[in-house]
């Protein structure tokens, strides 16, 4: 009997045990409650303060980006891998991907003002010179600086606080060009005005590490593409870290189609016109070009993508230091440069140097073996007269002219060349 009964009581349990199976099995919320399931863990990158250069900090860029690298709204070119990882941090530029709504992403170029080589040579560099140390603060170190503490009492940024920099947008500066730089610094909240009362002394060593490094952040944020200028646009900076629309290096058109070569050719020519020659009376000029000076954006346009060797004269002003005061070095002169770099003469630039250069170094690689004869031959020598007329300017404009003219029957209107389709289809201009 009792045998029966225990019987009975497991059955009974094993179907109240049903019963509860069923009713979560109907009530999805009960269920989720009763038995989660595991967590989805979102793939994420380690970021580390050593990879973006914010451990510099404030001797850095800036700081204006840094939260989009943490909310994972720039992302590195594997953004869409299971496994995010960081590239390695020796690289001197990364593609990326940017995003405002986490929908759409466009590309973007991530890259170091220099290598981070020679950023840890010029960090040891500071200590050992400064201090006579082998690490330091470089922030405490540069601070205490004579050139920093002009900077901390000054009111306007003026030629005698950029005297000796290394960049060649500060060789020959103009009291205009300082004024610009200060009200357009796009790393601080207020860039209205040409008084520095707006920036705090960590902006302002900020904006003295950035133009004894690197100016090209600088170049891109005074003269922004949205004016026109040929410049990728500057969307901010995290530590040691730029990040600006993303374009291809002139290097990968070399073995472009004919057509596509062209273009390029006469877009080329037409910025250095424009550098010469523009709305505001700035002279612009390289002092070194090479494949990766100029870029080409996804709609077939080419801009500069490397301003670091771009230098500035003033035509309206002229430069507010003479050669000899350049002469003037300290550590901010010699960060990533050679201490015994001789600088060049302001009197000494003229407005054919740069068109001279892109015909010795770029336009026989984009334009070589591309057309039939005797176009081909006659585009070979009008390079060669471009390329050895540092005697002759009159020889080097009529050369590029010449040359231009043969380029324009040369291109194609489709839509490969984005930036200028259908507008070609009815217009003279090309």
């Amino acid at each position: 009997m009792g045998r029966w009964i225990c019987c009975l009581r497991s059955r009974v349990a094993d179907l109240l045990m049903l019963l509860l199976v069923l009713a979560l099995s109907c009530n999805p919320s009960t269920a989720a409650t009763a038995s989660p399931s595991a967590p989805h863990i979102k793939p994420s990158y380690s970021f580390g303060r050593t990879f973006l250069g914010l451990d510099k900090c404030n001797a850095c860029i800036g700081t204006s980006i840094c939260k989009k690298f943490f909310k994972e709204e720039i992302r590195f070119d594997t953004w869409l891998s299971s496994r995010l990882k960081l590239p390695p941090s020796y690289l001197l530029s990364y593609s990326g991907n940017y995003t405002d709504d986490a929908k759409s992403w466009r590309l973007v170029d991530i890259t170091r003002l220099t290598s981070k080589y020679r950023h840890d040579q010029a960090d040891k560099r500071i200590c050992t010179s400064l201090l006579k140390t082998k690490t330091c603060s470089l922030e405490r170190a540069l601070r205490r600086t004579h050139r920093f503490q002009k900077w901390l009492r000054a009111k306007r940024l003026t030629p005698d606080l950029v005297q000796g920099l290394p960049s060649p947008m500060l060789r020959c500066p103009s009291q205009r060009l300082l004024d610009r730089i200060v009200r357009r610094y796009a790393e601080v909240p207020d860039a209205g005005s040409i008084y520095m009362d707006h920036l705090t002394d960590r902006d302002k060593l900020r904006l003295l590490y950035t133009l004894s490094v690197n100016s090209h952040p600088i170049l891109l944020q005074i003269f922004p593409d949205v004016e026109g200028w040929p410049f990728p646009r500057y969307l901010g900076s995290c530590g040691r870290l730029v990040v600006s629309a993303s374009t291809r290096p002139l290097r990968d058109f070399y073995g472009a189609a004919p057509e596509v070569a062209a273009d390029l050719a006469l877009q080329l020519l037409a910025v250095l016109r424009s550098m010469g020659t523009n709305d505001l009376n700035y002279f612009f000029y390289f002092t070194h070009v090479d494949a990766g000076t100029f870029g080409v954006f996804s709609n077939g346009h080419l801009f500069i993508r490397d301003a670091s060797m771009l230098g500035i004269i003033d035509k309206e002003e002229g430069s507010q230091l003479i050669d000899g005061q350049q002469e003037y070095k300290d550590i901010f002169s010699c960060l990533t440069v050679d201490c015994q770099s001789a600088f060049v003469s302001c009197n000494s630039i003229r407005e054919k140097h740069s068109l001279v250069m892109v015909c010795q170094e770029l336009l026989p690689k984009l334009l070589k073996g591309k057309f039939l004869q005797p176009v081909q031959e006659k585009i070979d020598s009008f390079l060669q007269h471009c390329a050895s007329g540092l005697a002759d300017d009159q020889g080097v404009n009529e050369a590029v002219a010449k040359l231009a003219e043969l380029l324009k029957p040369l291109r194609s209107c489709d839509s490969r060349f984005a930036y200028r389709y259908p507008d070609c289809k009815y217009s003279d201009k090309y």
